[in-house]
């Protein structure tokens, strides 16, 4: 029986990384990273249900109109919310869908809770309600319906909910912003960190460096060695972050029911998707400033 080659048994020596791996700092440095990249995917998925919410809302408002019947002379609120209600059914098919006088008992419920379950509501001269639904393609402007009551001689008030539709765009629109900047601070502050982690970097390392510089390692090869650590470092950490914002959002999806946390919050399952990115984005910030925080020091070596 012949022995085995040589090379076969002896152990294979392997280089060690120039830039040694300390688990301890690598550790602390990704979970930092991963927190700030765990509060910027929820501020993106929160943003997107918050968009999704205020559109809902406007587009309800947008669908419907409100009159408020006054009757006049000796006719009664019933009375004028019928005449309304004819007046308005005439418009049907012409930007009208559907137009009905809301209940009494509902309009007495309606008021209750400002004045007490006590009061008389029964001997109040409330006005009625009229709720007229338009329709989605054209729908009848405030004008149209205007003009229609006034040939039918209803004294009446008519709410298209410009005003509230006009504060839920707004509204929506700040949730957006607020989103952007938190996610654009979240950034900043994990640049930061990777500057810092760089920075520490280098002087825990910088026997290293002075000897790679001496060897005529050219500055860019030096500086690719923190970069790319701390990419790698920082795309773990996204990927950590993305993935517990993931669950966090289908936790509230799956509590919310068939529609989420309705209507405050509707996250949908497509949301959970838009945190896919957050590796890629936390790879390339820690790469940038890696790049630019060791450019800096290793320029100023002799």
């Amino acid at each position: 029986m012949t022995d085995a080659p040589a090379e076969t048994v002896a152990p294979r020596w392997r280089p060690a990384p120039l830039l040694p791996r300390e688990p301890a700092q690598d550790l602390l440095l990704v979970f930092v990273a991963a927190v700030l990249c765990f509060f910027a995917c929820l501020s993106v998925i929160a943003a997107l249900g918050a968009d999704r919410a205020a559109r809902g809302w406007a587009g309800q408002l947008q669908g419907s109109a409100t009159i408020l019947v006054r009757p006049s002379g000796s006719e009664s609120a019933d009375s004028a919310a019928e005449r309304a209600v004819e007046a308005l059914s005439l418009l049907e098919g012409k930007g009208v869908e559907e137009v009905s006088a809301l209940e009494k008992e509902k309009a007495l419920a309606l008021v209750e809770p400002w004045l007490g379950p006590g009061a008389k509501l029964t001997d109040l001269p409330l006005p009625r309600l009229v709720s007229v639904e338009l329709s989605r393609k054209s729908p009848a402007s405030k004008d149209t319906l205007e003009r229609a009551l006034k040939v039918a001689g209803v004294d009446a008030e008519i709410d298209d909910h410009s005003l509230w539709i006009h504060d839920i765009v707004r509204s929506g629109e700040q949730a957006r912003l607020a989103a952007a900047c938190a996610a654009l601070l979240i950034a900043l502050a994990a640049a930061a960190v990777i500057a810092f982690a760089t920075h520490a970097g280098l002087a825990a390392r910088a026997e290293i460096v002075e000897i790679l510089h001496l060897s005529g390692a050219e500055d860019r090869f030096i500086i690719a060695l923190f970069q790319n650590r701390l990419a790698e470092l920082a795309a773990a950490a996204g990927l950590l972050g993305a993935a517990a914002a993931a669950l966090v959002a289908a936790l509230a999806r799956f509590m919310g029911g068939g529609a989420g946390l309705t209507p405050v919050l509707p996250i949908a399952w497509s949301d959970l998707l838009a945190v896919a990115p957050c590796p890629i984005i936390a790879a390339i910030i820690a790469a940038l400033a890696a790049r630019f925080t060791a450019l800096r020091l290793v320029g100023g070596l002799p």
